[in-house]
């Protein structure tokens, strides 16, 4: 099955896909790069982020605010015209996210930070606690904001969306999501009000 399809892929398919990598979603200065920690084989045998019948990531971007409307994996470019992204930790396509070795993980936070580094979003969202605190060395990072940068970029924890995630509904999930995005309008305003300010001021 071609990445572009848009068909449910068949159990040969998702076989094929362990171990593809997916283009990531991204372009510079963007205002929320997401991150999630690896794709998994839906996304591995589609070619779209988050696209497993179940994961809560669209679902909770809409319900938070982030999108006018519930995007289907395959309108993932449309986030671009929004401000957002997609990345992952790990490039590596995994039936479980497991199944990823720490070393894995920690090269994939190196080569995160080069990326964030080059492409410079406002903010870095990592979608899941655990694979946050093996990527980053940081065993008691909590979800929310962090006190590390990566240069100018904010790097805020959300947790987990899939759907094995007992521990958050959909509806907490959308919470956490609606604070990162009142922070970064915030962050956002106070910006144009400074450069508003400097502007003044050069006259």
């Amino acid at each position: 099955m071609g990445s572009g399809s848009s068909a449910r892929p068949s159990p040969a398919d998702l076989a094929a896909a362990q171990d593809k990598t997916i283009p990531d979603v991204i372009g510079p200065g963007l205002h929320v790069l997401f991150c999630g920690i690896n794709p998994g084989l839906w996304s591995g045998a589609t070619g779209y982020h988050f696209a497993r019948p179940g994961n809560r990531f669209w679902p909770a971007l809409h319900r938070s605010g982030f999108t006018p409307r519930l995007l289907r994996p395959n309108e993932q470019r449309d986030l671009l015209a929004l401000g957002l992204g997609i990345t992952n930790v790990a490039a590596r396509t995994t039936a479980k996210a497991e199944q990823l070795t720490t070393d894995e993980l920690r090269a994939g936070g190196r080569a995160l930070v080069d990326r964030v580094e080059q492409y410079q979003p406002r903010v870095l969202a990592v979608l899941g606690i655990g694979a946050y605190r093996t990527a980053f060395g940081r065993p008691r990072t909590t979800v929310g904001p962090q006190p590390e940068r990566i240069g100018d970029t904010a790097v805020w924890v959300l947790p987990n969306p899939s759907g094995l995630n007992a521990h958050y509904t959909l509806d907490a999930l959308a919470s956490e999501f609606r604070a990162l995005r009142e922070a970064v309008e915030t962050s956002i305003r106070s910006a144009s009000s400074s450069a508003a300010t400097f502007s003044r001021e050069l006259r």
